[in-house]
């Protein structure tokens, strides 16, 4: 099973269009500390030169050119891409789907929430309904997915709920958890049927119950959100008014955070992806790093590529 970092970055990207704290700096100024990302978004192919696309980067357009094995190879028109998963509706997971507009077929999964958002939205109508068929994808039912011929990819996804919240655009101050359900937050587990190799793909997560802890015992490998290193960064840094707790992250360092979390649980391999631009472990030279990647840790960058 093979696997691509499309994009390592949280929404807005690195460095952000309007964002001038030191790192958004470093990195704009060619700094090779500070290697520029784009927002967030894996590929995963079985091995057959079909790819499936985990989450649609508004960056989606650029991420494609950057990457040969998902440029068109047969005929005039054509793609790899054969389906996509949308583990929530936030703005940086879902409008990549409007860079694929150009009538080419493929599937389209997410749970009935995220369908009902996209089919709320009268501009995701661009996606030919003929072309492009929105398949449900329901928590806790293992899946294959396939190419909008019917063809299997290969490949075995389950979607299961982890703690998190609504889409900032769709929360409702009015009511508890601002409207969320557990279909807003979900964690994909991700089997090639070929071999039996997995990995957890979890780009947004607010804590880590005991359940989910042992559920991710073991694994060869998780890629987990790694959004913020504390949970008031963007208060101390000037950048913004929110906790991570509050936009539904966990934060990296610390006792409740999430290198604490998996100590011990035997992951193989570790990679933070959703990285926010005020991270300092964007860096390569700051102390924030090293600890990082002292705990076991690596940190996603766009083209990384991984087999399983």
């Amino acid at each position: 099973m093979h696997i691509l970092v499309l994009g390592s970055a949280a929404g807005g990207g690195f460095p952000q269009w309007n964002c001038n704290c030191e790192g958004c700096r470093r990195a704009r100024s060619g700094d090779p500390a500070a290697r520029p990302r784009t927002q967030s978004s894996i590929a995963v192919s079985s091995g057959d030169g079909r790819w499936l696309l985990l989450n649609a980067s508004p960056d989606l357009r650029s991420q494609i050119n950057a990457n040969p094995a998902l440029h068109p190879k047969d005929g005039l028109r054509s793609s790899p891409l054969a389906a996509a998963v949308l583990t929530n509706a936030d703005i940086d997971h879902v409008t990549g789907l409007l860079s694929l507009r150009e009538m080419q077929a493929f599937c389209v999964y997410a749970t009935t929430r995220v369908h009902r958002v996209l089919a709320g939205n009268s501009v995701f109508q661009v996606l030919n309904a003929d072309l492009v068929p929105r398949r449900p994808m329901r928590l806790g039912e293992p899946f294959r997915p396939e190419a909008a011929d019917g063809t299997p990819l290969g490949l075995e996804v389950e979607a299961f709920a982890v703690p998190g919240k609504v889409a900032l655009y769709l929360e409702n101050e009015q009511v508890p958890d601002f409207g969320s359900v557990p279909e807003d937050t979900v964690a994909l587990r991700v089997c090639d049927l070929r071999t039996g190799a997995y990995f957890f793909y979890i780009p947004g997560c607010a804590s880590l119950p005991d359940w989910l802890a042992e559920r991710l015992r073991g694994a060869p490998l998780v890629l987990f959100d790694g959004t913020t290193w504390t949970d008031d960064e963007m208060q101390r840094t000037g950048t913004g008014t929110k906790t991570a707790t509050r936009m539904g992250h966990m934060s990296m360092s610390g006792p409740t955070g999430s290198i604490a979390a998996f100590d011990g649980l035997g992951v193989a391999r570790k990679i933070y992806i959703h990285i926010n631009n005020t991270n300092p472990v964007l860096l390569d030279d700051t102390p924030e790093r090293r600890a990082a990647e002292a705990a076991g840790w690596d940190i996603a960058y766009d083209g990384m590529e991984l087999t399983l």
